[in-house]
């Protein structure tokens, strides 16, 4: 059993812009924050971050959230870190950065992406593309590793190499269901790294270590998760048939499943939970990234809610490129209609975002995944309370709002479960950890002003060629059977 009045866990969060620390306790009551800045490295498709950076940023964050808590606890349980998927680089044979770190959205690796049939946003491609840029040939050896974000701090952290979690080797190509790296990728031998379950002790905080970031010598690391994984977590969605949907600069959909979701697009994927059952979701573009640049969000809300639904239909693509609900490489962004003013353009994004959602959750159905269970909002989006109704709405279901949106919060929680010594199950360590904000409950009167601009949206979709026309159909019964039964 956990004290939480002599015990907190550490959750650091690799992001985009920043890095993250959260020090929690085991009832949910966080002790310490801290955060730090990151610089990204942007030139046409090329986007790269500075290794060095990652942990001089999380030496930064640790101390100040250290400082904050470590005096109102006995000891620090243990810690965790997540990073961006799809995040990659390579590293010699002691751990030491080779490379800068391509990131996520890193679009150099089509023609790799071509060969082993995968999106540019995974780290396979993009783990390919540096082994030849780099020169590695068949044969040299350890000469180079692939070496996902998180690696790069935990070997900081414990003064030694260590093993990959599962989570952040799925996009590398990794086999969750096997759990071993496929034959097709034999050839790279030990360029690729030992791969554990998330949760697993992967060592101890060493002295250099702990001087640098002020978390205590010998606390336990334990292997994390990718970031859509920790907010996930953080969100508390871990029973069978719970979804999290983390919207951020894009949209994320990740549920909790006993069994794999399969999925012959590839578009949804399934990673491996720290208890053997599965994670399964996928990544939109659309989000909070295709909001103009400039206005007051909070002012922008206020007016936006004059316009439901908006004059103009937008699907809000953030970046070029569709990967869930459908895989549309050659997909833009759109706006059918004019918006009437700034306030209606702002409120045409955010019903966009909504009604992508929406379709995502529809494909989800079509696949057979289970619905049943409880449906929560992270992400930075999540922080505003009109978007949120807004967006339950048009999703016609209930959604809950956790006190705390941080992936480092879900990385606390994993922090305990890896380190509990009582067989404490993952989703009950995250019932004591996760504290629910807010319930809200869809307005049926709203909901139906939005059926028709979300019918239109699918019509669309399907007539540019990028929604498949089985999942629009399995969407127009969907929808029609909603307005019966309203």
């Amino acid at each position: 059993m956990f004290d939480c009045e002599a015990e907190a866990w550490l959750g650091i969060d690799l992001g985009t812009q920043s890095v993250r620390a959260l020090l929690v306790t085991a009832d949910g009551t966080v002790l310490g924050a801290g955060t730090a800045p990151l610089t990204n490295h942007r030139d046409g498709v090329r986007h790269e971050q500075d290794p060095g950076e990652w942990w001089e940023a999380v030496c930064t964050a640790s101390r100040a959230a250290m400082s904050q808590g470590s005096s109102r606890v006995r000891a620090i349980g243990g810690l965790a870190v997540c990073g961006t998927s799809g995040t990659v680089l390579l590293t010699d044979a002691q751990g030491r950065p080779l490379t800068q770190g391509l990131m996520y959205d890193d679009g150099r690796a089509v023609e790799e992406a071509a060969r082993v049939g995968r999106q540019t946003s995974w780290a396979l491609p993009k783990a390919l593309w540096l082994l030849d840029a780099y020169g590695w040939k068949e044969g040299r050896g350890q000469a180079a590793r692939v070496t996902h974000q998180p690696d790069v701090i935990t070997a900081r952290l414990t003064g030694e190499v260590v093993p990959t979690d599962s989570s952040h080797a799925l996009k590398t190509g990794y086999d969750a269901e096997r759990e071993a790296w496929p034959p097709q990728l034999a050839h790279l031998g030990a360029v690729l790294p030992e791969v554990v379950r998330p949760g697993t002790r992967l060592g101890e905080v060493c002295r250099a270590a702990a001087e640098a970031t002020g978390i205590p010598a010998g606390t336990p690391v334990v292997a994390g998760m990718t970031d859509g994984c920790a907010a996930q977590i953080a969100s508390g969605a871990l029973r069978s048939g719970a979804w999290n949907s983390v919207l951020g600069t894009t949209l994320v959909l990740k549920g909790a499943s006993a069994n794999p979701v399969r999925d012959d697009a590839g578009v949804v994927y399934n990673h491996r939970s720290p208890d053997g059952s599965w994670l399964p979701g996928g990544a939109s573009s659309v989000g909070a990234g295709a909001l103009p640049v400039g206005p007051d969000p909070s002012e922008m809300d206020i007016r936006a809610a004059e316009y439901e639904p908006s004059d103009a239909l937008t699907y809000p693509l953030a970046s070029p490129g569709e990967r869930f609900p459908f895989l549309a490489p050659e997909a833009t962004a759109f706006t059918l209609g004019t918006p009437a003013s700034e306030a209606d353009r702002w409120a045409a994004v955010l019903q966009g975002v909504a009604f992508t959602e929406r379709l995502c959750l529809d494909y989800l159905h079509h696949l057979g995944a289970l619905m049943d269970g409880p449906l929560t909002f992270t992400g930075g989006a999540a922080r505003s309370a009109y978007w949120n109704q807004l967006r339950v709405d048009i999703l016609g279901r209930p959604a809950r709002v956790p006190e705390q949106i941080e992936p480092a919060l879900g990385m606390a929680v994993l922090a305990a479960y890896g380190t509990g010594t009582g067989g404490i199950a993952l989703p009950d360590v995250a019932d004591r950890m996760v504290r629910i904000r807010t319930v809200l409950e869809p307005r049926a009167s709203h909901t139906a002003r939005f059926t028709e601009p979300y019918a239109r949206l699918v019509d669309e979709l399907e007539t540019r060629g990028w929604l498949p026309t089985p999942l629009a159909t399995h969407t127009r019964t969907r929808l029609n059977q909603d307005t019966i039964d309203s």
